[in-house]
């Protein structure tokens, strides 16, 4: 683990993004999926957010997507209970819609016309967003919870690793009852041995990265 700073650890994704997509844009570059994956309290969609300029600035294309909004309908979520930990990790992300409506099509051999989000998760309402077309070249960002271990297809995977007594003090009370999902995530996926790139950030200012991309891609 090296310690570095929130810029320094977007400077490090930002360049083994760059490595995969070629520091170029030609009618051939590849598409590129990154998930960045956290509880929470670790704030994945702002980490995803913080990439986007960056990638931007060198010459790529960056769309964002949410697991938030690839809920399956509460009527199925929900069935054994609104507080029920093992349906939060089994059964909660529909991760069957996501990986074809984002994930394959912006893969290898795919159009690059993905689906932005397919359900809200305050209404739980589908969201009818128009599909968008992406240029070669372009960067899939997509945040969410519980993303690893369930065969998503990516190219470049990020986890935001807390300690467990972190994570329970980050927790609010109404949400307690989803820490045994985590628990058994960290149990069964271990994610932290699963990403390409780990970010210990019980202390956001001051984080430390494991890079396990540097001379494998």
């Amino acid at each position: 683990m090296q310690p570095t700073s929130r810029d320094g650890v977007v400077a490090l994704v930002v360049a083994r993004v760059l490595g995969l997509t070629g520091t170029g844009v030609a009618a051939d570059a590849r598409r590129v999926r990154v998930l960045v994956d956290g509880h929470p309290s670790t704030e994945p969609g702002a980490w995803a957010d913080a990439l986007v300029e960056p990638l931007r600035a060198a010459g790529h294309e960056a769309f964002r997507v949410s697991a938030g909004t690839f809920l399956r309908a509460a009527s199925l979520r929900l069935e054994r209970g609104r507080e029920d930990p093992d349906a939060l990790y089994e059964a909660w992300l529909d991760a069957a819609a996501l990986e074809r409506e984002v994930l394959r099509p912006f893969g290898p051999g795919g159009t690059g016309r993905f689906t932005p989000s397919l359900r809200d998760p305050a209404t739980d309402r589908p969201t009818r967003e128009p599909a968008r077309d992406t240029p070669p070249g372009s960067v899939l960002l997509l945040d969410g919870a519980l993303l690893l271990g369930q065969g998503l297809p990516a190219e470049l995977t990020v986890h935001l690793a807390t300690r467990a007594a972190t994570l329970r003090r980050r927790t609010p009370d109404d949400e307690r009852w989803t820490l045994p999902a985590y628990d058994r995530y960290e149990r069964e996926v271990t994610p932290a041995e699963e990403a390409d790139v780990v970010v210990h950030v019980d202390d956001a200012r001051h984080p430390a990265v494991l890079d396990r991309t540097t001379g494998r891609r």
